[in-house]
């Protein structure tokens, strides 16, 4: 009998051990689904009542033997030291089961006061000392105002040879069989005239096509709709032939027999269209175009292209980095050096919004883009909003000098401790949101540290909301003349911090870096202001020179 205590003792113990929380995955980012739970503490139960069926087996048998062997009976009964060893066992277990609980709350709580910490912080823009707006047109002159000549410059050079290098890239590509590439569009920062850090950086995009008779058939991934959380905003793109969706065919959806043949489409397309999808960049066993085959087949015609037309040309054209196939760097014998991304996208119907295989950033976490998921690119449309905003703003606007300050610290924060999750795109969508947010009229020079302060704090509550709605997805606000697609118009707008949020060492390190640069704000537009002997600069020169 004595025995039969212990190993119920031992059942138990087995029990607590094994519950589904009493060992929790350390690196865990995300609590396991109820589901889980369920399906886990299932396998428990019938494990329990296997052990327990063994048992009673057990303990029968045990009977059978003790009265077949009365005399061992007494024998038994004195070690008593069994009945005490498994009262402490028992008793032993179920102190660790209630010091796990203690744990857990533990952990609540600890959990609960990080993001008290966070809330608290909330107001810490607001408080933060900034230089006079006398201060910061000063260091904008000195240390972020580019000269337009500059940037024509360097423009007109890097879009002069791009058009050479993608002629040669077309020369040297199979029109039958390869992919056909369009003209280059100028897109980002440098083109919407607030390119900060030198040296300066085109960037450029490629739309392409594939060859006849085969097209590209987009699709929008929003939420829902088993879109993986940090897939939303992003799309799919579908190699299909010309005529394969033609309404009311079902030729590739059926068996037709030997004896039946489809007028639309011949067996010999069908064929083909399952044959060659891996020679048209697409995932292996899908139709979906694949975007580390393209980065591929890429940089292998850029190559080729620029060993067509290098004798023309009197530098060295090298890759910036391998991962980025796009991201080309020109260095002169001079030492000179120009750098440039020319990376290739797909056109969404016949709208200004592209499929971008890879986006070259410094940012701690990469894009959505991932094997058949391209991220959304609306720089075109967003050029054409900046634009349009402008010729409602005040002629002196602050609007970019506040969109280039944020850029030039956060760069500047990140080379101290390292990157982050922001990046300039997040930065732009923040000044996008507070145009629309605001008075036009609230936007002259005159008002340089105002809006300034106007931006962190938004930067701020998007962090600690863990938040940033897209600027043109489903913004009402949107101008009808900027022609934006509307199924975007209507569509719910994606959260750009939705992969940040998912990364909690990442969200954590952003928003370290984010205060760190708020604290260090004043001293680094300090260190790079012009000292003047008088200690200030005259705001009437720095306006007319912004």
């Amino acid at each position: 009998m004595q025995m039969g205590i212990f190993k119920v003792c031992l059942v138990v113990a087995t029990a607590v051990i094994n519950h589904p929380l009493f060992f929790q995955k350390e690196n865990a980012t995300l609590p396991e689904s109820d589901d889980d739970i369920i399906t886990r503490m299932k396998e428990h139960e019938e494990h329990l009542k296997m052990e327990m069926l063994r048992l009673e087996q057990d303990l029968h048998k045990m009977d059978e033997e003790r009265h077949q062997n009365p005399e061992q009976g007494p024998r038994n009964e004195e070690n008593p030291i069994w009945d005490l060893w498994s009262a402490m066992s028992l008793i032993i277990f179920l102190i660790i089961e209630i010091w796990r609980q203690e744990l857990q709350d533990e952990a609540s709580h600890e959990s609960s006061n990080e993001e008290d910490d966070l809330t608290v912080a909330g107001n810490f823009s607001q408080k933060v000392a900034l230089p006079d707006k006398i201060v910061l047109a000063s260091f904008h002159e000195k240390c972020i105002r580019i000269s337009n000549n500059d940037l024509s410059r360097t423009k007109e050079f890097v879009e002069g040879f791009a058009d050479d290098l993608l002629e040669a890239l077309r020369s040297v590509c199979n029109r039958d069989a390869d992919m056909e590439v369009e003209d280059c569009i100028g897109i980002g920062s440098l083109y919407e005239s607030w390119r900060v850090h030198k040296p300066l950086l085109c960037d450029l995009i490629v739309p392409f096509a594939p060859p006849e008779p085969y097209r590209f058939k987009a699709q929008v991934c929003f939420s829902g709709n088993g879109v993986p959380p940090d897939k939303q905003g992003c799309g799919k793109i579908k190699v299909i032939q010309g005529n394969e969706d033609v309404a009311g065919c079902v030729c590739g959806k059926t068996n037709l027999g030997e004896d039946m043949l489809c007028l639309l489409h011949s067996n010999n397309e069908r064929s083909l269209n399952s044959s060659v999808m891996e020679d048209l960049l697409c995932s292996k066993g899908t139709q979906y175009l694949n975007t580390g085959q393209v980065m591929k087949w890429f940089q292998i015609a850029v190559t080729k292209a620029w060993n067509k037309i290098s004798h023309k040309y009197d530098f060295e054209l090298t890759f910036r980095n391998l991962d980025s196939p796009g991201a080309l760097k020109i260095k002169f014998r001079s030492g000179k050096v120009i750098v440039f991304n020319i990376t290739p996208v797909v056109q969404f119907e016949d709208s200004d919004v592209y499929f971008v295989s890879h986006f070259a950033n410094d940012a701690l976490l990469d894009d959505c883009s991932s094997d058949i998921y391209w991220s959304l690119s609306f720089a075109v449309y967003e050029r054409r909003l900046l634009k349009s905003l402008a010729k409602k703003l005040p002629e002196n606007s602050c609007h970019l000098s506040c969109l280039q300050i944020v850029s030039f610290l956060h760069r500047k924060q990140c080379n101290l401790t390292g990157r982050s999750g922001l990046n300039n795109y997040h930065l732009k969508t923040v000044l996008l949101h507070l145009l629309f947010s605001r008075p036009f009229s609230d936007w002259g020079f005159e008002n340089l540290e105002v809006r300034l302060r106007d931006m962190l704090r938004y930067l701020e509550k998007s962090l600690q909301e863990k938040r940033l709605s897209h600027s043109l997805i489903g913004n009402r606000f949107i101008p009808a003349d900027i022609c934006l697609p509307l199924v975007f118009q209507k569509a719910e707008p994606p959260n750009l911090f939705r992969p940040l949020v998912l990364e909690r060492a990442a969200y954590k390190k952003t928003v370290d870096t984010f205060y760190e640069m708020l604290k260090n704000a004043a001293v680094l537009i300090k260190e790079y202001t012009l000292h003047l002997p008088n200690g200030h600069l005259d705001m009437n020169m720095s306006l007319n020179t912004s």
